[in-house]
């Protein structure tokens, strides 16, 4: 299902559509949202690049020092000091091409205020690998049905890709997924640098979920870890977790897809194993008993995968997919049942 850009190195010239070769607001301001403002600005193709984030504190340290002061502050930020704004509306306005990088749980207050009218015509860029919670909806789904963005102009980001490696220019892969192919060839040549290489999909509903549900298994993998498993049992743990994720994306969005392929396995990889995952950070301090508050309250940053989780459960009601990890987590995180016996009955049900 996905193709790398440089295939159609050829065709650049009259797929870089005028209507998409504009300027790009980044909504954000964690690791991932600098990360992705670094590749943008470390990227030659022509553009002007406008970021929005919450906290004006921030902005003006940002503005001034050109570093972001509590996430990746190593970064040096390219972006001219007057293209960011803590005023949502107005960088909306100026741009064409509208990259979403807030944690899901907060999207809905993100947008506080933005209308339909405000979004028409413009491409939306998911960054976000979370579950809008009471919608229960991925944000493709969200923005195509809360603010009627036609799904053709909707392009969903996924990995394997850390922003702690982006900052070290460590070569990282992204995939990029539209239903709109030219689309995505354009926005993958957006990002492409010496140290990011990109492919392009089809699969914005496979690609999305396949993003959500790595989190909840990096959850996993960190109860495991606190707990006290070993890496044998993680090796088995995160072969069935994507055949899990196998069986729900098929389900959920029945089309011909390769799970073994990057942004599929190689995300959940590198979330599963990888130092720099927050998910497996909050999984490990719950197993070693942390209650989901106090977790919560010592990182400096969301764990999408308990947010999801939940979700997840909700929606999979309506699915009945057989995901015996999931729902592990489920009930450590919203049951409050004994990590230590909850990972013990899953082991049984493991191969």
């Amino acid at each position: 299902m996905s193709r790398s850009s440089e295939v159609f190195s050829e065709d650049r010239d009259f797929l870089f559509m005028e209507d998409i070769q504009k300027n790009i607001a980044i909504i954000g301001g964690g690791s991932w949202a600098t990360a992705i403002v670094k590749i943008l600005c470390d990227n030659v193709v022509e553009k002007e690049i406008f970021w929005w984030m919450r906290s004006c504190q921030s902005i003006d340290h940002i503005r001034k020092y050109r570093h972001n002061p509590n996430y990746l502050s190593s970064v040096e930020i390219n972006v001219p000091a007057k293209n960011i704004d803590s005023d949502l509306k107005a960088i909306i306005g100026k741009c064409n091409m509208i990259l979403l990088n807030v944690p899901a749980a907060f999207l809905k207050e993100a947008l506080t205020g933005i209308t339909v009218d405000d979004l028409k015509g413009k491409k939306i860029i998911s960054a976000i690998k979370g579950i809008v919670p009471d919608e229960n909806l991925i944000i493709g789904e969200f923005m195509n049905q809360k603010y009627g963005i036609p799904l053709n102009d909707i392009l969903v980001i996924s990995g394997p890709c850390h922003a702690e490696e982006v900052a070290l220019e460590k070569l990282s892969y992204l995939t990029i997924a539209s239903q709109n192919n030219e689309t995505a060839v354009c926005f993958a040549e957006m990002l492409n640098t010496r140290y990011i290489k990109t492919n392009v999909s089809d699969d914005i509903y496979g690609t999305e979920y396949a993003a959500v549900l790595k989190n909840i298994y990096a959850v996993a993998s960190g109860i495991c870890h606190g707990v006290g498993y070993g890496d044998n049992f993680q090796a088995v743990l995160i072969s069935n977790a994507i055949r899990e994720i196998s069986r729900f994306v098929d389900v959920v969005h029945p089309i011909d897809r390769d799970i073994k392929e990057s942004a599929y396995l190689g995300d959940l990889l590198v979330t599963a194993y990888s130092q720099f995952s927050r998910n497996r950070t909050f999984g490990n301090m719950i197993g070693k008993g942390y209650t989901v508050k106090s977790a919560q309250l010592e990182m400096n940053m969301i764990a999408e995968g308990y947010y999801a989780v939940n979700c997840l459960h909700q929606i999979n009601k309506k699915y009945k997919v057989n995901m015996p990890i999931c729902r592990a987590v489920y009930a450590i995180l919203y049951e409050s049942h004994s990590p230590s016996l909850e990972m013990k009955l899953l082991s049984e049900q493991l191969s």
